[in-house]
């Protein structure tokens, strides 16, 4: 069985490549790349490798070095004078394979005679052959093609001396196992093994137990935990709202993003790529449907930048090493829950920082709380900043981009001075309104009055949102105000947020979260600000009403919510299953005036956006259907397009 190498301790206070025991080649190749301290695998692994000759069983999560702790020291012990294969390293994708070629060809580049192959599918196999012919003392391979060499005799791994296993669980998770041990079984007695996983189930013990002599454990985190590093949060939105809540994430986070976006299906995966190619976004994607020329295309483009959203399944994005990442976006969680770890151990690489979001809908929220038993991560909840929070910050950048843009004399010529003159009679303000007016039309209409994304967790304590939530995306943030004016008032968004900076002089960037409703509104304004609201904004007048300001949020259970709750109790203003709910529950229930999808078990619901009441209520103004209860209640009055009886029978009207 596998234990812990207690001498490993003398090595935990190294802190250079230099106290490693590597050689002056390797040291000074690693040196030309800035890198100078070992990563906790590294400083683990780099020794024991070196200086004796146990096997090794790895355990660290993706993006912490594992390379590194294997191939360096793997270059000083191969002896590159001789032609034959000595070191066999395994791994479960193209990609993969690729990059852990590059990754060694760097790190020897100081030494000579070194030849390193990568033989991998997708690729013509001939020409591996020729490589493979003129000698490789290392082989790095994807398991399928190494197999498929070793059936036409195209690759002799009867004489190696090390085998290494990187990325050990994906490889199983992928199918590989047959494969693994039919190449393990074809190798000598007598070589060393070196297994690296960044979660250990009993089926890698197995290996483990069966191909490994006495192996030195080195571990480096807890087995299926995450990166200290990555920030793990979610938002929850209607699954109908994830791309437009995807997109503000986007937007919000501007220039900064570089990051992977996980689906589940290639289908998925290329038609949400489509739209963001479409709607001026920097991306392309990763599926199996892709050849092997177009894949690395892309990931040429995305490593260099060119791109900077890539959207990817789970298999075509395994073994994707990509430095720098910011984010990780779970557009649906994986089917397997072991996998959001490799997810989103794909940033915060090197101990940089980085951001991981699940984008759940409101069915999805059980398998998080899943993952996180098994995973030991606890996740954050963050909002999907509202549409005029994107708007301020994309305009901020713009005015920043302005002022930090440093002004090239040699382009101002005597042509574009004389085109430049009626500008410059402009007046300095009106020609900055002007300048930020052409900038403010790019912005779309959603942009201008778009709706708050965020719903309410099913079964969540502590998770409801009452009329829209003080936490903004990234942070918790100021006070939700309930204000008595909305569309009736013929007001929208920007409208709205002009109006209340105008009485209360607070400047417009600092009343955020703006959502407009049809005769009631919802803002956030800062703690320190919500004196000042309450004592000018309230009992202001605007077109001749008097205007009401109230601080959102349930007064008491059984009392009234008249800022729009999610679920209100019983005799509540905007409340989901609560007495009179008048413009603002997300389902008004037994008498829900303004319920969302009007009355649910015989109350009266006027004005609900979308359904009547399901066992006899009225539900006045229904904006699509009512249905006619089954208990005895009452018809519903005013649907729009159908009504639906308790009896199963339909007619259209």
């Amino acid at each position: 069985m596998p234990i812990f190498a207690p001498h490993l301790t003398k090595y935990r206070t190294l802190t250079t490549f230099n106290d490693l025991g590597l050689n002056a080649s390797v040291l000074s190749a690693i040196s030309e790349l800035g890198f100078e301290n070992p990563t906790p695998i590294q400083e683990k692994s780099i020794p024991v490798f070196l200086e004796n000759e146990r096997d090794i069983l790895g355990l660290a999560q993706t993006g912490t070095g594992k390379t590194a702790a294997f191939g360096l020291p793997l270059l000083q012990l191969v002896d590159f004078n001789a032609k034959q294969t000595q070191a066999l390293i395994i791994c479960p994708t193209r990609e993969l394979c690729m990059q852990i070629s590059r990754d060694l060809t760097t790190y020897s580049k100081h030494m000579q005679g070194v030849r390193i192959v990568s033989v991998y599918g997708g690729a013509s196999i001939n020409g591996q052959i020729e490589d493979l012919r003129r000698g490789a003392q290392i082989i790095v391979a994807t398991p399928g093609r190494l197999i498929d060499l070793m059936s036409r005799r195209a690759v002799n791994i009867k004489t190696i001396s090390y085998v290494v296993l990187d990325e050990a669980d994906e490889m199983l998770n992928m199918g590989f196992r047959e494969d693994i041990e039919g190449i393990l079984s074809v190798t000598p007695d007598e070589k060393r093994v070196c297994l690296f996983s960044a979660t250990m189930p009993k089926e890698i013990r197995s290996i483990a137990n069966q191909y490994m002599k006495n192996p030195v454990e080195i571990s480096v985190g807890k087995a299926n935990s995450s990166n200290a590093n990555i920030s793990h949060e979610y938002a929850v939105v209607h699954a109908k709202d994830k791309y437009a809540a995807f997109k503000r994430i986007l937007d919000f986070n501007n220039e900064s993003f570089y990051g992977i976006i996980f689906c589940t299906t290639k289908h998925e995966t290329q038609d949400i790529s489509d739209k963001l190619i479409r709607d001026g976004y920097n991306a392309d994607c990763l599926h199996g449907d892709l050849s092997q020329g177009q894949r690395e295309k892309v990931m040429s483009r995305f490593r260099h930048k060119a791109i900077k959203i890539l959207l990817a399944t789970d298999v075509a994005a395994r073994g994707i090493d990509v430095s720098d990442l910011t984010h990780v976006i779970h557009y649906h969680l994986p089917d397997d829950i072991e996998n959001y770890t490799h997810r989103s151990g794909r940033t915060a690489r090197a101990g940089k920082l980085g951001t991981s979001i699940a984008l759940l809908n409101v069915r999805e929220f059980y398998r998080l709380r899943e993952i996180e038993k098994l995973t030991n991560i606890k996740f954050n909840r963050v909002m999907i900043p509202s549409a005029m929070e994107v708007r301020d910050k994309k305009l901020l950048a713009f005015i920043d981009t302005i002022n930090s843009t440093e002004i090239e004399e040699s382009f101002f010529d005597d042509v574009v001075e004389k085109h430049l003159k009626p500008i410059l009679e402009l007046d300095k303000a009106e020609l900055m309104k002007k300048m930020l007016s052409l900038e403010l039309r790019r912005f779309s209409a959603e942009y201008m009055n778009g709706p708050d994304l965020n719903v309410a967790e099913r079964g969540a304590a502590g998770s409801r949102t009452e009329g829209g939530s003080n936490e903004t995306y990234g942070a918790s943030r100021g006070t939700r105000l309930f204000v008595s004016i909305g569309q009736k008032d013929g007001l929208n968004v920007g409208s709205l947020k002009d109006f209340v900076s105008n009485v209360t002089e607070i400047p417009n960037a600092n009343i955020y979260r703006v959502d407009v409703k049809g005769v009631y509104s919802f803002i956030n304004v800062d703690a320190e600000q919500v004196e000042k609201v309450m004592t000018t904004l309230h009992g202001s007048e605007y077109k001749g009403r008097q205007v009401r300001v109230e601080v959102s949020g349930n007064e008491s259970a059984g009392g009234r919510t008249r800022s729009g709750g999610d679920r209100g109790s019983r005799g509540g203003y905007g409340g989901d299953r609560g007495g009179r709910s008048y413009g603002g529950g997300d389902r008004g229930s037994r008498g829900g005036y303004g319920g969302d999808r009007g009355s649910d078990r015989g109350g009266r619901s006027y004005g609900g956006d979308r359904d009547g009441g399901s066992r006899g209520g009225y539900s006045g103004g229904g904006d699509r259907r009512r249905s006619e209860g089954s208990r005895g209640g009452d018809s519903g009055f005013s649907g729009a397009r159908r009504r639906t009886e308790g009896s199963g029978r339909r007619r259209d009207f």
